[in-house]
């Protein structure tokens, strides 16, 4: 097969705006096991919304967005439904800004041959492709971005807020989530950003440029996560996944408390991820665990055993179409920074 033969069918972003999920969850409040905490999941993220004082953290791992949950989570910016994110380097790089470029994920199948899809240059997460000449496009952009930077050491944060400046002018494709959150004001935190097409770009710059180079500082995203908790004070999590992007925002209450700042543990935590708990991992712990360390309130706490895409597009309609979302102030933590 020829490299267009399995690059044709790109894959579709739900719309979570285009239907309304609020009857199905509550019918599934009223069932057991995945469905009713599918529910009682929705009704606490609603709860988050609906809390005046409450500040929602968003963390994702995984590839939600390759698969067609890219749009959930822009909607959830604009829509004013999540105020920090904190996500792994390839969910914002490798496939939100590379969309943002004009490329596109397409449908495939992991009953393929590896080796055929390598010599292709054909990347493949499970049953989906990436074209890898596209990506290195987006890699040597990230190159174009921090070229044109002052030389010195940047939060991800900072450096990522470049990339939305980059896409007012430059997207081929509007609504990304990194264009939506510049121009919302909600900070994006990629604890290991390097891990991703921007630690190539980054690499490449560095090499061209080994006296006075961009670097990208992980203790001042630290830092700066914290500096939203303590400003915050109430705060909910939203885990897709688990990992770094959630140990790394949980961390936050530690961190404050390090600080000689008393703030409270996080006040609602959600949590949708097939991860086993069994090995003492579960990507990064239960939230029932995470009490015990001081980070997460277990009052309204739920963790959903379940594949992220076939569940989040019904939490994310269920809690657009409640409307609590129209009734909360903009925190825009961006500006904490300035």
């Amino acid at each position: 097969m020829k490299k267009k033969d399995l690059l044709k069918q790109p894959v579709q972003h739900i719309d979570i705006t285009a239907f309304d999920a609020t009857p199905i969850v509550t019918a599934m409040s009223g069932m057991s096991f995945a469905a009713r905490d599918l529910a009682v999941a929705a009704d606490i993220y609603d709860r988050m919304l609906a809390d005046k004082k409450c500040a929602v953290i968003l963390t994702i791992a995984g590839s939600t967005s390759a698969a067609g949950c890219m749009q959930i989570y822009t909607e959830m910016v604009k829509n004013n439904m999540v105020d920090a994110i904190v996500a792994t380097g390839a969910t914002i790089v490798d496939m939100d800004f590379f969309e943002a470029l004009g490329f596109r994920h397409y449908q495939g199948s992991p009953h393929v041959d590896d080796q055929q899809l390598r010599k292709l240059y054909i990347d493949r997460i499970y049953d989906t492709f990436i074209d890898e000449e596209e990506l290195q496009v987006c890699d040597r952009t990230i190159k174009e971005i921090a070229d044109a930077l002052p030389p010195r050491a940047y939060s991800s944060r900072e450096f990522i807020r470049e990339m939305g400046r980059y896409l007012t002018t430059h997207a081929r494709k509007k609504d990304s989530l990194v264009q939506a959150a510049y121009e919302n004001g909600v900070p994006i935190f990629c604890p290991a950003f390097s891990d991703s097409s921007a630690g190539f770009g980054l690499v490449l710059h560095q090499v061209q440029h080994p006296r006075n180079h961009v670097s990208i500082d992980s203790v001042k995203d630290f830092r700066e996560l914290t500096m939203v908790k303590i400003k915050a004070k109430s705060t909910g999590l939203f885990i897709i996944g688990g990992g770094a992007p959630k140990n790394f925002a949980q961390d936050t209450v530690i961190c404050a408390e390090i600080l000689g700042k008393n703030v409270p543990m996080h006040k609602y935590a959600i949590q949708i991820t097939v991860a086993d708990m069994r090995d003492g991992a579960c990507s990064s712990s239960t939230l029932k665990e995470a009490s015990s360390w001081g980070k997460v309130d277990t009052v309204f706490e739920q963790m959903v055993f379940a594949e992220a895409t076939s569940v989040l597009p019904l939490i994310a309609s269920y809690v657009y179409h409640r409307g609590n979302w129209k009734k909360r102030k903009k925190w825009q933590f961006d500006g904490l920074f300035e």
